[in-house]
C-alpha cells in the first residue's frame, strides 16, 4: 500500500470513529431530563382540598350579621375542620363588611367533646381589644358560635375560652359560662350591596 493510500485510510478511520461516538456513544451517556420541570424523584405538587363554608361579618350599617360563603381548607377529623373555619373567620372581612372579632385575636386551641360541644380558646386580645357594647359583643360571640354550628352539624354548642380559661363575658354583656347554641336572629334579611357575597340566613334561629 502506498503512503498516500495509507494516509487516506487513516483519515477514514478517524472520521468514522468520530461519527460513531456522536451517534452511538454520547446519547447513552446523557441522562434523561424530567419533562415537567419537577426534580427527579420529587412528586408533583397536588392542589389543596378545600370546602365551602359560611363565615359571618357585620353588615355595612353595623346592625346585623351577614353570612358570606368562602372556601377554607379541608380538615379531618372534625376538630381540624373546625380549626380551619375559625382561623378563616379571624382573618378579617371583605368590604364593605366589618369583622366582629377584636383586632389581634388569634386561635390558641380548639377541641370538641363527645357531646358535640366545641371549646374555642382565643388569645387575650379577644377581651383586651374589645370595644364594648352589648350588640358588638353579641356579634363577636355569635360570629364564632354560628361559624361552627352552621357549618358543622355535629357541633351543637360552642363555649369561648380566653387564654385557656373560662370567662364570664368578653365585655360585660354576654354570659359565656356555658356553651351556647347557634343564634341567627341577628342575621341580615336583605341582600348585601357587594356582588358575589351571599347572605346565609340558615334555619330559623333564636
Amino acid at each position: 500500500m502506498s503512503r498516500r493510500n495509507a494516509l487516506i485510510a487513516l483519515v477514514i478511520i478517524v472520521v468514522g470513529a468520530a461519527i460513531w461516538a456522536m451517534l452511538v456513544a454520547l446519547p447513552r451517556r446523557v441522562a434523561p431530563q424530567p419533562e415537567t420541570g419537577v426534580a427527579a424523584g420529587e412528586a408533583p405538587a397536588t392542589a389543596e382540598r378545600r370546602i365551602t363554608a359560611t363565615l359571618y361579618f357585620v353588615s355595612e350599617d353595623g346592625l346585623s350579621l351577614v353570612g358570606v360563603t368562602r372556601e377554607v381548607p379541608f380538615g379531618d377529623p372534625i376538630a381540624e375542620q373546625a380549626r380551619h373555619i375559625i382561623e378563616a373567620q379571624l382573618r378579617g372581612a371583605p368590604e364593605p363588611l366589618a369583622t366582629a372579632i377584636p383586632e389581634g385575636t388569634t386561635l390558641r386551641a380548639l377541641f370538641i367533646s363527645e357531646r358535640g360541644d366545641a371549646f374555642v380558646d382565643l388569645s387575650a386580645d379577644a377581651r383586651a381589644n374589645h370595644r364594648g357594647g352589648s350588640l358588638d359583643e353579641l356579634f363577636t360571640v355569635y360570629t364564632i358560635v354560628n361559624a361552627l354550628t352552621v357549618n358543622l352539624p355535629a357541633i351543637t354548642r360552642v363555649q369561648i375560652l380566653v387564654e385557656g380559661q373560662e370567662v364570664d363575658t368578653l365585655a360585660g354583656h354576654v354570659d359565656l359560662r356555658n356553651p351556647l347554641r347557634r343564634g341567627l336572629k341577628w342575621m341580615e334579611d336583605a341582600q348585601t350591596a357587594e356582588p358575589g357575597i351571599e347572605p346565609d340566613r340558615g334555619p330559623p334561629g333564636l
